[in-house]
Formats: structure tokens, sequence, C-alpha cells
């Protein structure tokens, strides 16, 4: 909880993250805001921001007087939204940056694979 984004916003991708990795899968219920209001130390009012943010991207539903539980095609959406994002931080920089030094496509996919390899 410290690399300069609001702190709701990173409750969101921790729990976002634990829903792309399996860890809360569909129909999982997700830790209360007094959970993770204790757990980081934090004010519940910040807490709930992150998780209701969470339900309006209809990654996560309410059970009223139960809790929190993970969205059905949660998975599947955050996955799609992460790899549209990926595509315009890193993809787009990527390519601007291999056009500016002359790496052709072909080189430039050499290098992917040949770190691939090495960081096996």
């Amino acid at each position: 909880m410290d690399d300069g984004r609001p702190i709701f916003l990173q409750i969101a991708e921790q729990i976002e993250n634990s829903v792309i990795d399996g860890s809360l899968p569909e129909d999982a219920q997700v830790p209360s805001t007094n959970e993770l209001a204790a757990f980081h130390r934090i004010n519940p009012a910040t807490a709930a921001k992150g998780v209701n943010q969470l339900v309006d991207d209809g990654i996560l539903y309410k059970k009223r007087g139960i809790g929190m539980f993970v969205s059905p095609g949660a998975q599947a959406k955050l996955r799609q939204r992460r790899r549209d994002q990926f595509a315009v931080q890193y993809l787009q920089p990527l390519l601007a940056e291999a056009a500016k030094l002359g790496i052709p496509t072909a080189e430039l996919k050499a290098m992917i694979e040949r770190y691939e390899e090495g960081a096996r």
C-alpha cells in the first residue's frame, strides 16, 4: 500500500489479482470491508470504496446481509480488460521505441523469444 496510487484502487487491484489467479473463484466470498480495513490498517470507508468500485464494474456482487461475492465471468472479464490495458501500456510504447531505433518487427520478435528462453 505505498505505490502512490489511492489506497482504494490498490485494494480493488488486490482483489482483482486474486480473481485473476483463481484464489478467489466465481461465487467465492471476498473479505469484508472491515477485514480489509483491519488487515491494511486503513479506514473501512476506504476499503468499501475499493470494493464498491468492483461491484460497479460487475466483478463483485452483494448478497444482502451476507457480504460480497465474485461474479460469474469476473475472471474472464478482468483478463480481457488487463489484456487491453497491456497493449496500451506496454506494446504501444515498445513499438514506438523500436521504430525510433530502427528495429524491424522480425528482430523485435526474435529479441522477445531470446528473452523468454533466458527467463525459463
